[in-house]
């Protein structure tokens, strides 16, 4: 186990998320709960390791690989209102993790997350570190919603939604609001955030005294929601769609790893058992899915 930087060491997190076993975030947690050891004894945060080195997790040794060596997955997913964000919810709630294709000796990070409430586009991948990329607020991805809007909305409220609202948790801001036309006291926006914080465009149309009545997100970075996912359904993304994330994430492109027979069993078999969920109706207004 090494703390000194040099070019043939990397940081513990990083190549635990790699592996698969959850983001960055998630893996930094663990080894502060002395889940992980490196050579026979506990991990801290800031340790750096070889490939060489022994590291186990919860007592489970690690077959440890390279960045080259990974396979990059990506799926999208069409989130319906109702299903929750994590993995397992005590109350017994459908989450969005039991519609996933399974995985042998990996499994899906989300790379970011929507409310119970809020329906759309979810991206998952094999890769850690690409999650951790696209999620990290430095990265500046774009995340855009289609919402509607209960209430009357003046030009005065976009303008300062635009220019920024201090909200409980600092200041926040949409980088474009453009309307799309709407029935009654319900008006269709499309808005733009650069990070993911918890409620964001709610709470940013609830600073002017307006109801979010309907959320959905259609955008991630350049990953459109198609009609290739209807609502609670999944789709593996194409090599130049996974390339062009990459990218944008400022990763090299890494070829995906064709299915196994025995995956591709598994996923076909995951895919005939989902169970049916009402399709959301494309409102009024609502600006095309690309």
């Amino acid at each position: 186990m090494n703390t000194t930087t040099n070019t043939t060491t990397e940081k513990l997190q990083k190549v635990l998320a790699r592996a698969g076993l959850g983001s960055r975030r998630e893996m930094e947690t663990a080894i502060s709960a002395g889940r992980v050891k490196v050579n026979g004894k506990l991990a801290t945060l800031g340790d750096r390791i070889e490939m060489r080195d022994k590291v186990t997790f919860d007592d489970r040794p690690l077959n440890l690989r390279g960045a080259e060596e990974v396979p990059r997955r990506v799926i999208m997913y069409n989130k319906p209102e109702g299903e929750l964000c994590t993995r397992k919810d005590p109350e017994g709630r459908r989450t969005v993790f039991d519609r996933l294709p399974r995985l042998k000796g990996e499994r899906w990070i989300a790379i970011g997350r929507l409310d119970i409430n809020t329906s759309g586009l979810l991206l998952f991948t094999t890769d850690g570190e690409l999650a951790n990329r696209l999620m990290h607020p430095s990265t500046q991805i774009e995340r855009e919603y289609a919402v509607r809007v209960m209430g009357e909305v003046q030009r005065e409220n976009v303008v300062a939604m635009v220019e920024g609202v201090m909200l409980e948790d600092g200041p926040a801001r949409f980088t474009d609001v453009q309307e799309f036309g709407g029935e009654g006291i319900n008006t269709w926006f499309h808005v733009v955030i650069m990070e993911g914080r918890n409620r964001e465009v709610r709470r940013l149309w609830e600073s002017q005294g307006l109801t979010v009545s309907r959320l959905k997100r259609v955008r991630y970075g350049n990953t459109f929601i198609d009609k290739r996912a209807k609502a609670g359904e999944w789709v593996e993304l194409t090599q130049e769609e996974i390339d062009d994330l990459s990218t944008l994430a400022g990763l090299k492109p890494r070829k995906v790893p064709d299915l196994t027979p025995d995956e591709q069993n598994r996923w076909s078999r995951d895919k005939n058992k989902r169970r049916p969920v009402r399709a959301l109706r494309k409102p009024k207004g609502e600006k095309p899915s690309r």
